[in-house]
């Protein structure tokens, strides 16, 4: 395991930043590793993430927990009930850092939730500075902070050169869910 686990940030606008983040909890998994997603702003029940069916299959060190709705959230969208799922998922990050159960905890699009005012940065900031020392914390999502860009220890910005999507190719099973 690390002696020192740093802070990580995949953010940008363009496709990666979840896959990054489960590539590096599969390279976690393959020595040994207990590994937490926290999955905010993804709760729909009726498409499987690829990645939570391979959990419950294969991957016996890996837990993935997730917090949302049934939908992408938007600003022109957002509701209480998003409010609430942000809330019960930041309540589980908390615990889970500091359980000593983990040694990789991926806090994926929390940026999102912190960009829309679901949680406060400042809270953030202070569980990411009291963080165990040897515990590697990643935080994925569009438009992070300038305050946790600052703390960071590595900060990945994705931008997007061509995607599919913008001649209406839409979320394929297997590649992005």
């Amino acid at each position: 395991m690390l002696e020192h686990g740093y802070i990580q940030i995949y953010t940008g606008d363009g496709k990666g930043k979840t896959t990054a983040s489960l590539g590096l909890a599969l390279r976690a998994l393959g020595h040994g590793w207990n590994v937490l997603i926290i999955q905010f702003t993804k709760g729909d029940s009726a498409t499987s993430y690829g990645e939570i069916v391979s959990a419950s299959k294969f991957l016996p060190n890996l837990d993935v927990k997730q917090f949302g709705m049934d939908r992408v959230v938007y600003s022109h969208n957002i509701c209480m009930e998003d409010y609430k799922e942000a809330k019960k998922g930041w309540e589980c990050a908390k615990e889970a850092i500091n359980s000593g159960k983990y040694q990789l905890v991926i806090l994926d699009e929390i940026n999102i939730c912190i960009a829309m005012n679901m949680l406060k940065v400042s809270e953030v900031k202070d569980v990411l500075l009291s963080k165990p020392e040897s515990l590697e914390i990643v935080l994925t999502g569009r438009y992070a902070h300038p305050e946790l860009k600052a703390l960071a220890h590595l900060v990945t910005e994705m931008q997007p050169v061509k995607h599919y999507f913008d001649v209406g190719v839409m979320a394929r099973q297997g590649i992005e869910y």
